[in-house]
């Protein structure tokens, strides 16, 4: 795909614009506007060409984007014990408020799941195909993105030889994240994932939003979308890396459109804005895409909701489990309207019967944006596995996506070239 222009995952007919960009973050002030202009489309990022400049971080808060990533993944623990489990028993084993805190699984930890995995090689992907296209003047996210996955796919138990695909001759994996003995840990990766993955292991061939795969719409594109956030300073680009990063396992598009939407927001609330603003950028990009109807819909449920008392799991159940891409935002988003406080609303994202540990980490790359890393609960930081893998791969995206990328020697094995 050369253009926007030319991809029919495009909408030629605009809805209504359900948000209105306000500024504030309370969802009373979340009323109908009027519809947005159309606007031109602009050349794909997938292709990335060094006439396209080094995008630059100055507007981004390192506050804001750090607590992105780290609310994500606290969200993450906060939610695996307590994932599909129905919510009379989480109060009857943690209290009538549900869970509160991590559960250590050892030595006073709590665990992160696959989905802050696959964030950190999404991050991982971005880095090496923009230090790809400042090194040799051109580079291929997607197929980047798709090798990050498949190295990914390796630590969950696939032979090197299996996982690596056709296209790729290296005897090993390479790059800094293979270094890392957490993240060889099998934590229950989605199946949708796992064999879409092992399905380009053997026949090269990648999702796009043409060429499809399956017919998932699975949570397990949007819950590791975040970084797509510094791809580009321009919104519609951060949309379709997102949603790209998707659509290589899932190919529905209420499981590709809602990571697209994930990566605005948070593009939006790491340069300062608010959750309204953020709400408004996501529906103007959104109703440009074939498909959008479900994501769409499931965002105005959530705005609907907040509005309509203090959060209790049952309203959240009213939103879906949390399973499907669509959902898992809805929840997020709402978690995030219904109260004013980042560690209440990742309590909130998780208390319920559904997909616990990603609906957290979606609602945990959110509001961390909003709120920054020094609203995170120390005590929950502390008990965070891999923590400083979280925040090195943070810092690592804020550097190259920075005014000034690194281009040393160490720079280059940490994040070589596909």
């Amino acid at each position: 795909m050369n253009t926007f222009e030319s991809s029919p995952t495009l909408s030629d007919a605009p809805s209504t614009n359900r948000w209105s960009n306000s500024g504030a973050a309370d969802p009373d002030v979340l009323r109908p506007s009027a519809q947005p202009e159309a606007r031109q489309p602009a050349a794909s990022p997938l292709q990335a060409r060094q006439s396209a400049s080094v995008q630059s971080t100055d507007q981004v808060d390192p506050r804001r984007w750090r607590g992105s990533l780290l609310a994500g993944a606290v969200a993450d623990a906060l939610g695996a014990p307590i994932e599909s489990k129905p919510m009379d028993q989480i109060r009857e084993v943690f209290g009538p408020h549900g869970i509160t805190g991590l559960v250590p699984e050892r030595d006073g930890i709590g665990g992160i799941t696959d989905d802050t995995q696959m964030t950190l090689f999404t991050g991982e992907a971005l880095i090496r195909a923009h230090a790809r296209q400042r090194r040799a003047g051109s580079s291929d996210v997607r197929y980047s993105t798709q090798l990050a996955y498949q190295r990914w796919l390796h630590t969950q138990g696939v032979p090197w030889e299996k996982a690596r695909g056709p296209r790729n001759p290296t005897a090993v994996p390479d790059g800094w994240l293979m270094g890392v003995p957490g993240l060889f840990k099998r934590r229950a990766p989605g199946a949708t994932c796992f064999f879409a993955l092992k399905g380009y292991g053997q026949t090269g061939e990648m999702g796009t939003f043409t060429h499809t795969l399956n017919n998932s719409k699975g949570c397990g594109g949007v819950m590791r979308a975040a970084p797509a956030a510094l791809w580009s300073d321009d919104p519609a680009a951060v949309f379709e890396i997102g949603a790209m990063t998707a659509a290589l396992t899932h190919s529905h598009p209420s499981g590709y459109l809602p990571a697209g939407a994930l990566a605005v927001m948070v593009h939006t609330l790491v340069r300062g804005g608010s959750l309204a603003d953020a709400l408004a950028a996501c529906r103007a990009q959104l109703y440009r895409w074939n498909g959008h109807e479900e994501t769409t819909a499931a965002l105005d449920a959530a705005v609907d909701l907040s509005g309509r008392g203090a959060p209790t799991p049952e309203k959240v159940g009213t939103l879906g489990g949390g399973n499907v891409g669509e959902t898992a935002l809805s929840i997020a988003v709402y978690s995030a309207l219904a109260t004013n406080d980042l560690n209440a609303a990742l309590l909130v994202s998780v208390n319920h019967d559904g997909d616990s540990d990603s609906t957290g980490a979606v609602c945990g790359n959110l509001v961390g944006a909003l709120y920054g890393e020094d609203a995170i609960e120390p005590t929950w930081l502390a008990q965070l596995e891999m923590r400083e893998v979280v925040e090195a791969m943070a810092a690592d995206l804020l550097a190259e996506f920075g005014p000034r990328p690194p281009a040393d020697d160490r720079w280059a094995t940490r994040y070589p070239n596909d």
